[in-house]
């Protein structure tokens, strides 16, 4: 069974680690769009400015709904907890990790 992913994330060298066995991802440009279709797993690039406003609410469905930023951005991961994102990582936390998510 293939997992459905969709992800805003911009940057071709993050897209590319987006990978695992039985995972087909669909990147969206705008992260407004993200929702749009349903998948079982949503990610989203924090570092991005706006990109929590521009999704506009929650997946329905029993969705997750994912984001990373730079260890070092703090204030980008602790608004992505306090806007309810499901789980929130440190950018290099969440590539490693991707396959178990």
């Amino acid at each position: 069974m293939t997992r459905r992913v969709r992800a805003f994330v911009p940057d071709l060298m993050d897209r590319s680690r987006l990978r695992a066995p039985g995972v087909e991802v669909g990147f969206v440009a705008d992260p407004a769009t993200l929702l749009e279709e349903s998948a079982e797993l949503y990610v989203v690039d924090l570092a991005r400015t706006g990109v929590l406003e521009a999704l506009g609410g929650r997946p329905g469905d029993g969705a997750r709904l994912v984001g990373f930023a730079p260890h070092v951005d703090e204030a980008a991961m602790a608004e992505a907890r306090a806007a309810g994102l499901d789980e929130v990582y440190a950018r290099s936390t969440f590539f490693r990790r991707f396959p178990e998510v």
